[in-house]
């Protein structure tokens, strides 16, 4: 035998009413169909969930776990047809986004906090990638969306593009560097490069930013990169969204290059077709699109 789920709200409400005769009429039930609903429930689970020596109707101390864990029932059923009924509303149960390291976060994860806000079902998880692996990490998990510095296009893919961004190369001031004009490429191949591993595992792709010495740390994030920076250990491009006090303050200078110490690219949203996106999607997408146009209005000014 099941246990009746329907059971348990007939247990709160005899404990709210206080008599079987009071909870029957709540119920429009006969109060015998209460009380055989409730001696049902206490002969399957071998328990007396209440006192009928009493004047009211008290639940025995059994009776009050047992109760406890049934409401904890009720409230999940109650969660799960509350999703249902988002789902139903076109709301899909997970979003994925896969964003590169290089593109700044706080927009993303006010985008994120906004989402929270409007108390939707979806589930949200974020993936953070560089270079060629966001896209590889989007295809291979059949993601929604990803936030991409640079990517290979194709017929299903719908970009939507995000304030530009503009990269620096930079040492600490107390690089060789940093006192150095005109620094030809020779030049900077004799000192150690600081770049950014590629997280996918294409062995044919090349990153175009570097400069082709043999000196070269691979490291694993931006954080990690200013933290060598900052210490003196090579040179390197860095998003300036991340350097400006360090900039301004001196502790870090733009390297003299003839090649150019500037590189500015725009980043894209991208989804495909192949994967339509549902209202979370959309709805992400929207507070991404406006989270960035109020980063760059900021940085602006």
């Amino acid at each position: 035998m099941r246990i009746d789920v329907d059971t348990f709200k007939v247990l709160e409400i005899l404990v709210e009413e206080g008599s079987f005769a009071k909870a029957a009429e709540r119920l429009h039930k006969a109060q015998s169909a209460v009380s055989y609903q409730v001696k049902k429930l206490e002969h399957h689970l071998g328990v007396k969930l209440f006192c009928r020596d009493q004047y009211r109707a008290e639940l025995t101390p059994e009776g009050r776990v047992i109760l406890a864990e049934g409401q904890k029932l009720l409230q999940y059923l109650a969660n799960i047809e509350h999703l249902a009924s988002k789902f139903s509303d076109g709301w899909e149960p997970k979003l994925e986004l896969i964003v590169d390291g290089s593109l700044p976060m706080e927009p993303i994860m006010k985008a994120l906090k906004r989402m929270t806000l409007e108390n939707i079902p979806t589930k949200i998880q974020l993936n953070v990638e560089f270079l060629a692996g966001v896209q590889a990490r989007f295809e291979r998990d059949q993601a929604d969306l990803m936030l991409v510095k640079d990517y290979r296009t194709g017929p299903h893919y719908r970009p939507q593009s995000l304030p530009d961004i503009t990269t620096i190369l930079v040492v600490s001031s107390s690089h060789p560097l940093a006192n150095t004009h005109d620094v030809s490429l020779l030049e900077l191949q004799s000192h150690v490069e600081l770049t950014i591993e590629d997280s996918s595992s294409d062995i044919h792709y090349h990153d175009e930013l570097q400069f082709g010495g043999d000196k070269v740390f691979y490291l694993s994030g931006f954080i990690m990169k200013k933290n060598a920076l900052e210490m003196g250990l090579g040179f390197g491009w860095m998003p300036d969204f991340l350097i400006h006090q360090e900039l301004a303050s001196g502790e870090m200078v733009e390297v003299d290059f003839t090649g150019g110490s500037r590189y500015t690219f725009t980043p894209k949203l991208v989804s495909t077709m192949e994967r339509p996106l549902g209202k979370a999607g959309q709805l992400f997408t929207e507070f991404i699109l406006d989270e960035f146009a109020k980063a760059e209005l900021s940085y602006s000014l």
